[in-house]
């Protein structure tokens, strides 16, 4: 139920990357912006992410997560090297799990772990590979899913979609490019799990030369242009509208849009708002961790200027 998009530097006013998310989430669900310092850790150590245990690694970086209360993961953020990452709840024909990393606790490590939007995407497709993806993604019912994310830094996105333990991931390196409840990769992307083509041919989802990772792997129809009136296709509609015009302030009207209900209240609401710009001359960072952007303004957040030891 959320949005997630990036403007390049060839489309934005000032030659930035700009990275902007929506978190929509229950109504109700508190969703607090955190900041963690980058640190080290003892050999041997362990990591109790949301519903499992994973080893943890030497060093991690630091981060600012925007971080439902209930949770270990996050929804999105961005760490000291300049890399941000937002997800997506996605439906697939794979079969769900109960237990495994979250979506959510996917981005946070991704975070911790990954200097470079590449090395992010690694981190998260060899923990989705070796742990899984599942349990429930929501605080008060049951609610279980898949993730795709959109993973940047200060040159290039990537777009990683996942059905299960498979996944294919796309290169961005110009223009716009925003993810929304759908799969969209339309073809074999850049890189992909090495057995996700002929596991579409065993299933009879498609032939050798005709793979497409949306249509074959999505639980329903995938529309060719996704109508203006849906959230996808007004937030799609919305940047390449304003490509090499892109700014700060074009990524907070987006956020704060009611057509498609980018800015969503009901049931579901808009519980918290990223918006990122990121260039070689500095990263900034704005959050509002309350429901409802069009109604806040953004706050921006640094990083923390030390470091911490666990014992």
């Amino acid at each position: 139920m959320c949005d997630t998009f990036v403007a390049l530097p060839d489309a934005t006013i000032n030659g930035d990357v700009i990275f902007g998310k929506n978190s929509d989430r229950p109504s109700g669900e508190i969703q607090d912006v955190v900041v963690i310092p980058s640190q080290t850790h003892p050999t041997g150590a362990t990591l109790e992410c949301t519903y499992i245990t994973i080893p943890q690694v030497e060093k991690t970086l630091a981060v600012i997560l925007s971080v439902p209360k209930w949770m270990w993961g996050a929804e999105m953020g961005a760490n000291e090297c300049g890399v941000v990452i937002g997800n997506e709840a996605v439906w697939t024909k794979e079969p769900l799990r109960n237990s495994g990393l979250l979506g959510m606790d996917l981005v946070r490590l991704g975070l911790e772990r990954g200097k470079t939007a590449l090395d992010a995407l690694k981190v998260i497709v060899e923990l989705l590979e070796k742990y899984g993806q599942g349990g429930n993604c929501a605080e008060h019912f049951s609610m279980n899913y898949h993730n795709s994310f959109l993973i940047v830094d200060r040159t290039v996105a990537w777009v990683l979609e996942t059905a299960g333990l498979y996944w294919v991931a796309e290169r961005v390196t110009s223009g716009t490019r925003s993810i929304s409840n759908n799969l969209s990769i339309r073809n074999a992307g850049t890189i992909r799990h090495p057995q996700v083509i002929q596991y579409a041919i065993d299933n009879q989802w498609c032939k050798s030369e005709d793979f497409d990772f949306a249509r074959d792997f999505s639980d329903g129809e995938v529309s060719d242009v996704p109508s203006p009136n849906s959230r996808e296709g007004r937030v799609r509609q919305l940047c390449q509208f304003n490509r090499g015009n892109f700014s700060v302030e074009t990524a907070k009207s987006i956020l704060r849009n009611h057509e498609g209900n980018i800015c969503m209240h009901g049931d579901f609401v808009s519980a918290a708002s990223q918006i990122s710009s990121l260039s070689e001359a500095g990263d900034f960072h704005w959050f509002v961790e309350r429901p409802n952007p069009c109604q806040h303004e953004y706050k921006q957040i640094s990083f923390p200027t030390i470091s911490l030891v666990n014992r």
